[in-house]
């Protein structure tokens, strides 16, 4: 096992819904640790960086209209292993397709817009998380103890 930290984004429907304690509470509960979190307005400028990979389709607009309506909570999450685990703890990116006992099974959307409102974002890489942190995190925004 691998001691890794990745990144999480609580999306605006985890934050109108009142859900990050709830969701940040199943995170604690499997042992990972809290480096960095805090709750911040997305620019355009860090979404479009973001979400390079999709800023040129025409769905972008959608995603970034939908990222900025209300502020995000962006946490750095340590653990064995945390980058897979938290996957495994949302479910697929599609709320629809997820399990109940899953994050995004019990509390994503279960509609058209199932694969965007669907609670956080998590990093899929170590090499993703570790750019998605420096993105979103200062460098003595994280913490070590």
């Amino acid at each position: 096992m691998a001691l890794e930290t990745t990144l999480i984004l609580f999306k605006p429907d985890a934050v109108a819904k009142n859900l990050a304690g709830t969701v940040l509470e199943r995170f604690q509960k499997e042992g990972f640790v809290i480096r960095g979190i805090k709750m911040m307005q997305l620019s355009d400028e860090i979404l479009a960086e973001h979400y390079s990979h999709i800023a040129d389709k025409p769905f972008f607009p959608a995603v970034r209209g939908f990222m900025q309506e209300t502020p995000v909570i962006a946490l750095a999450l340590e653990g064995e292993d945390v980058i897979g685990r938290v996957r495994d703890l949302l479910g697929p990116t599609d709320s629809t397709q997820a399990a109940a006992g899953t994050i995004r099974g019990d509390f994503g959307f279960k509609d058209s817009d199932a694969k965007m409102r669907n609670v956080c974002h998590a990093s899929d890489s170590p090499e993703a998380a570790a750019d998605e942190i420096k993105r979103f995190f200062k460098a003595d925004e994280i913490f070590a103890y």
